[in-house]
């Protein structure tokens, strides 16, 4: 896996789905199609960023910025997308919860130089 990094977005507005999810054990392919999915959703119009992180606990949030929802609807009917949502509900979460979030505003702070 890559270093950790945050998405590079534009201005807001523009919008968030937010995925968390809860594995279930053994890998069963998951990172492969984890990795898959990434790739092809980065390659899909209005596909801004993302962000990710998954606990030792098997809890993950995945964060994908949009340009509009459009886009978002685009990516969810993406043949191999609802591949690996089925893989997903069959095995590899114990659950999960998707909310869409349109960003109204947005800010940072970076540590010089940054620590990590």
């Amino acid at each position: 896996m890559t270093s950790p990094s945050f998405a590079r977005l534009p201005e807001p507005p523009y919008y968030a789905v937010i995925f968390s999810s809860l594995r279930t054990g053994g890998d069963h392919g998951y990172e492969a199609m984890a990795q898959r999915m990434v790739e092809l959703g980065a390659a899909q119009p209005g596909f801004l960023g993302i962000e990710s992180a998954r606990g030792d606990d098997g809890l993950g949030i995945t964060v994908s910025y949009w340009r509009d929802l459009e886009s978002i609807a685009a990516w969810r009917r993406h043949a191999e997308h609802e591949v690996a949502r089925e893989s997903g509900r069959s095995d590899w979460y114990a659950a999960y919860e998707l909310r869409v979030a349109r960003v109204e505003r947005a800010y940072g702070w970076t540590a010089t130089p940054l620590k990590g």
